[in-house]
């Protein structure tokens, strides 16, 4: 049985469908944040989707893990997956501007070498496996066909995307480049990608957009995440269902 620390520390006792969805506890931010950002939340969710995610892989620049993440933000893409290996992964407040408060993110780093447990679990979820890299059998991103579930991987800076992205992956996308240059930064080559792939896709008939149960539970998690004191909040609410 469930002692009231653990159901106080239990993030699907909160607002799990599999269980039981506490109405009462999201009636009762609902209560506490403004109908400004309330609608604000529903017209990003609107825009929110997991017919695409980003795979970070070993970077070690935070200000480019940051950059990354803006992008997945302002481009509507929800989940961030980060594989860490040789280095730890950072955000930069600064780069970042916060975005890092509205994606999810989805960390890899109980092995030595954790890129695999990555690719396990992102093609168990139907996405295509996509290296981005100026290699010669690379897709052009204008080419590429933006109706199938895609997970862009974006490799370690100088290196690149790892030889196990490479000989495990179900495609390669390159940025049209005509410049002396031969490489984007990473940052800069996930915006342009990025850009380019959303914009096709809401263009489209694919069926792109969050189910309302993932609405609900991102609009419950942005709630708790604006309101400053929800951890007394939080507990008054459960401790008063406890106690019931």
């Amino acid at each position: 049985m469930l002692n009231e620390k653990t159901l106080l520390n239990e993030k699907s006792y909160y607002f799990c469908f599999m269980t039981e969805f506490d109405q009462g506890y999201f009636d009762l931010l609902s209560n506490i944040v403004t109908e400004k950002r309330k609608d604000t939340f529903d017209k990003v969710l609107e825009n929110r989707t997991r017919h695409f995610t980003v795979i970070l892989e070993d970077l070690f620049q935070k200000h480019n893990t940051s950059a990354v993440v803006r992008s997945c933000d302002i481009f509507g893409i929800q989940d961030v997956h980060i594989i860490e290996n040789k280095y730890k992964s950072y955000m930069s407040n600064q780069v970042g501007k916060g975005s890092q408060k509205w994606v999810d993110f989805h960390h890899y780093r109980d092995k030595q070498v954790n890129t695999q447990d990555c690719i396990d679990f992102i093609k168990a979820e139907g996405y295509q496996l996509i290296a981005t890299t100026p290699h010669n059998e690379s897709c052009l991103l204008h080419d590429f066909d933006i109706s199938k579930k895609a997970a862009f991987v974006f490799g370690v800076e100088k290196e690149g995307v790892s030889n196990t992205i490479m000989e495990q992956a179900d495609g390669y996308l390159k940025v049209p480049m005509v410049g002396f240059t031969e490489s984007l930064n990473i940052s800069v080559a996930a915006a342009i990608i990025l850009q380019s792939v959303t914009e096709r896709l809401r263009a489209s008939e694919v069926d792109w957009k969050l189910v309302e149960e993932d609405k609900i539970l991102k609009t419950l998690d942005w709630m708790e995440k604006t309101i400053k004191s929800i951890d007394k909040i939080k507990e008054r609410y459960f401790e008063e269902r406890i106690i019931e």
